[in-house]
């Protein structure tokens, strides 16, 4: 292979690599839109969370600031999860268990890390963790959707505090969507925790 064949070559993997990587991206909004309308449909109340809530709250700053996120994140009440189930598997879900977590597939082949993530609200995702997700009224409406509200996702992300948390925490910090005043708004592990990222966001 000469050297304008291996150039062609490479061009042609960097146009599939990033095909596949836009159309990654694409694939995640049409699954949160096709929950969203589903659950709206049949008037199950939700909210989005994780790297999708994140990203709706940063877009009303910098959308500029926003990343992708490969998976859709949701808090359903314990008691409509029959009524949800129904309305998800309508539009083409599938309801499994991964790992004790309640996931939603997209289809036969679908992948429980590209599908639907469910936590219950009002429960303690983890027995250490602070405190427990927030209660499904805690949503505003962003672009038509329930995002849950902003206090409540930064706890999340603060009682979770894995590295992709940290990293949305920062995010929040550095546009000013979280500042000084924050830390008293948690329990005291929380406060602290968010107080390290505010005095040292690289740390």
């Amino acid at each position: 292979m000469n050297s304008q064949q291996l150039a062609s070559l490479v061009r042609e993997q960097a146009i599939d690599v990033f095909g596949r990587m836009f159309r990654a991206v694409e694939l995640v909004q049409e699954r949160l839109e096709r929950a969203c309308g589903a659950l709206r449909q049949a008037n199950v109340p939700y909210a989005v969370i994780g790297g999708n809530a994140v990203a709706a709250w940063v877009a009303t700053i910098d959308d500029g600031a926003v990343r992708n996120t490969r998976d859709v994140d949701l808090l359903l009440a314990e008691e409509d999860m029959p009524r949800a189930t129904e309305a998800l598997q309508a539009v083409g879900f599938i309801r499994d268990v991964v790992m004790d977590t309640i996931v939603f597939l997209d289809g036969p082949q679908g992948k429980p890390s590209q599908g639907l993530h469910i936590l219950l609200a009002g429960r303690k995702v983890k027995p250490e963790y602070a405190s427990p997700a927030p209660k499904v009224e805690r949503a505003v409406e962003i672009n038509e959707k329930r995002i849950v509200e902003l206090e409540s996702l930064v706890e999340m992300k603060l009682n979770s505090f894995r590295d992709r948390d940290r990293t949305h925490l920062r995010d929040m910090i550095q546009i000013g969507l979280i500042d000084a005043s924050w830390p008293d708004r948690f329990p005291p592990q929380l406060g602290q925790r968010l107080q390290a990222l505010l005095d040292d966001p690289e740390g």
